[in-house]
């Protein structure tokens, strides 16, 4: 199981090596396949899957979903990809994907939070709306990936306080209407 400053260097490591943040760019850049295939619309859809098998490292994203939620979704799934890569099983099933007390949920949750979430731009967002939700609504990300970006942002020392506890599943039930 990895600590919330195992993950934060992990993402420290992929940003000063691949010089980038973006989920797409560094997956291509760490040669895993990524594909955007039709998977049907609503709550209890399939977001996205990371498999790997024989060394082929491979995350398909739901293509039904949008724009915000495939790009978190994406970085969920590079986040098991990174801290998961050798967690054995390469078989897929949607219910352990986003069971709400698997720790590799909660972990992926955490790394897609701190990948796609600058410190600096969530501090400065929060500063000009003094607003927790109004700053998830400026970021543009579900309110859930905001809380778990303030738990890493406590872990660096700030006491930054959030209205919501997001769940390792919050995922699986994150409304479209939240996002879009």
């Amino acid at each position: 199981m990895y600590k919330p400053a195992q993950i934060i260097d992990e993402i420290e490591k992929l940003i000063g090596h691949y010089e980038e943040r973006d989920p797409l760019t560094l997956a291509e850049a760490m040669d895993i396949l990524v594909s955007c295939e039709p998977m049907g619309y609503g709550d209890n859809c399939c977001k996205g899957f990371f498999v790997s098998y024989y060394g082929i490292r491979h995350i398909t994203v739901n293509s039904d979903l949008p724009d915000v939620l495939r790009q978190v979704i994406l970085a969920h799934e590079l986040g098991h990809a990174v801290l998961h890569r050798h967690a054995g099983d390469p078989s897929f099933v949607d219910i352990a994907i986003f069971d709400s007390v698997d720790p590799k949920e909660y972990e992926a949750n955490l790394f897609a939070a701190e990948l796609l979430l600058d410190d600096n731009d969530v501090i400065s967002t929060l500063k000009e709306t003094n607003n927790f939700f109004q700053t998830a609504s400026v970021l543009g990300v579900p309110s859930e990936l905001l809380d778990f970006k303030f738990k890493l942002l406590r872990h660096k020392g700030f006491a930054f306080n959030s209205p919501v506890t997001a769940s390792g599943d919050f995922l699986r039930r994150v409304p479209y209407a939240s996002i879009v």
